[in-house]
């Protein structure tokens, strides 16, 4: 490659190295240091007049000082009149901060977006954006490059059951990417939906939302990747009977209004079809497809575990028994119990987002996991697009294989970020056979020891990016298929 200039940040030398010997060229020389006050110094120490720029430099647990090392050697490149600056991100810095989750926050990746622009950024390589929209905070082109064809190379080399297993997905979120998997290697998928706001004995039955009126109150241009099904979704509650079980016939009685009859039942109240008086123990009837499970503490539980639920907790949820028509008429309408109420009406559901890891099960908290799907006797391949903290993986393990009859479990992500205790918590659970992530975030040494890990080389997908971008080729076929080592 002529006229071509490569240049590693100090975030994942490893990476970037594989990257130049596949292309056939050597890393370009630059002194990336600090100061004594910990500012950071780039020289660029080759000419990079009239070149083509690359600078790789991935996400890391240093993630501010590499990202302002990144702007900086941009920066410089820019100043000595390179041709074009392409930065190649294989994990995107801030891409969980890619919405608005909080009053007063920061949608800190559109941020990012706009920095590596001013710093003189001409093009952006990435893999796996957390969430697709992104490619809309830049006024730069973006190849969002994806791994899913490594991913499905590898099931296939090393899984002899992958045929008869299923993709699954650990949160409604990740739905399109487990579904996307499923689709390329000819097999079935299943969800998994953890249900924060209802525990053991919620006695709320069937309730619905305060601001669902009809079909045109639904937002129906909800992005995809970060949109979440309604618990609350569904109809009121039919009159208790002597047995304490409802009827499973999902179907509304004829007296409710037209409204309620275009809604859907969601998977957990599916799973769930059970109505208790207070203070008598919950009997679930099970539903083919679909199987509920406890959550305490994190960990899958037996139906005798005793009950973690603070009075507190129960003394909040609607007990709609001995109320007037008219109240028993609010409440049906009234927005979950566990939710937060706001000002203005509705509620804001914090744990609704796919990225449940920031709101970790607390010791003692008790939540419901459902699974829709079948894995019984078949392989769980438990898919996202990082593998960040190990809780949310851990409780899907466990469900899928002691609730739900999977005869082995493997996570696998795109991004190994493996933060804190998240591979040790992996290794100690007995339900995961296998961890496998790619080698676009920094895996150390000692992690790469684990038994359980197994890290996918990507260097030739990113490579054969660099080498069409700079050719002028088209990059589409890197969506599809990938390449072959």
């Amino acid at each position: 490659m002529r006229r071509t200039k490569i240049f590693s940040g100090t975030s994942h030398p490893e990476l970037a190295s594989q990257i130049c010997n596949r292309l056939g060229v050597p890393v370009a020389e630059a002194d990336l240091q600090k100061f004594a006050n910990k500012e950071t110094s780039v020289k660029v120490n080759c000419s990079v007049r009239n070149e083509d720029v690359f600078i790789i430099q991935s996400g890391s647990q240093t993630v501010n000082d590499h990202l302002m090392e990144l702007l900086i050697l941009a920066q410089a490149c820019r100043g000595g009149s390179a041709k074009k600056v392409t930065a190649v991100l294989p994990y995107f810095p801030y891409s969980k901060q890619s919405k608005m989750k909080k009053h007063r926050g920061c949608i800190t990746a559109r941020m990012v977006a706009n920095l590596l622009t001013i710093a003189g950024v001409d093009h952006i390589i990435t893999m796996d954006l957390h969430a697709s929209q992104m490619q809309g905070f830049f006024t730069r082109p973006v190849d969002n490059l994806y791994a899913e064809p490594s991913l499905a190379r590898w099931i296939k080399d090393n899984i002899p059951e992958w045929r008869e297993a299923v993709v699954v997905s650990k949160n409604p979120g990740g739905t399109k990417r487990a579904t996307s998997l499923a689709d390329t290697l000819g097999i079935n998928f299943g969800i998994i939906h953890t249900d924060r706001r209802r525990g053991r004995n919620f006695n709320s039955g069937f309730s619905t939302r305060a601001s669902t009126f009809g079909d045109d109150d639904m937002d129906e241009d909800e992005d995809e990747e970060d949109q979440q099904p309604d618990e609350d979704d569904c109809y009121p509650p039919p009159q208790k009977r002597n047995n304490d079980i409802a009827d499973p016939d999902p179907t509304p009685p004829a007296s409710l209004p037209n409204q309620f009859t275009h809604m859907s039942l969601s998977a957990s109240h599916l799973s769930s079809m059970s109505f208790t008086s207070t203070g008598s123990p919950m009997r679930q009837r099970q539903i083919e497809g679909v199987h509920t499970g406890r959550l305490v503490s994190g960990h899958i539980v037996d139906d005798d575990y005793p009950d973690n639920m603070s009075e507190a907790s129960t003394t909040h949820h609607f007990n709609r028994d001995g109320l007037d028509p008219m109240t028993a008429s609010m409440y049906s309408i009234a927005p979950s119990a566990a939710g937060s109420v706001l000002a203005l009406g509705g509620t804001i559901d914090a744990h609704g987002s796919d990225d449940e890891e920031e709101n970790a099960c607390q010791e003692g908290e008790e939540r419901t996991i459902t699974l829709v799907g079948d894995v019984r006797n078949k392989v769980a391949i438990v898919v996202d697009d990082m593998v960040d903290r190990g809780g949310s993986f851990v409780a899907a393990a466990e469900h899928l294989r002691r609730n739900c009859g999977a005869t082995k479990v493997y996570v696998m992500g795109t991004h190994g970020v493996l933060s804190d205790d998240c591979l040790d918590e992996m290794e100690w659970c007995d339900d995961i056979h296998q961890v496998v992530v790619t080698n676009t975030y920094p895996v150390s040494e000692e992690k790469k020891k684990s038994k359980k890990l197994a890290v996918i080389d990507i260097s030739m997908i990113i490579a054969e990016s660099i080498r069409r971008n700079h050719n002028g080729e088209s990059v589409s076929f890197l969506f599809g298929k990938g390449v072959e080592y």
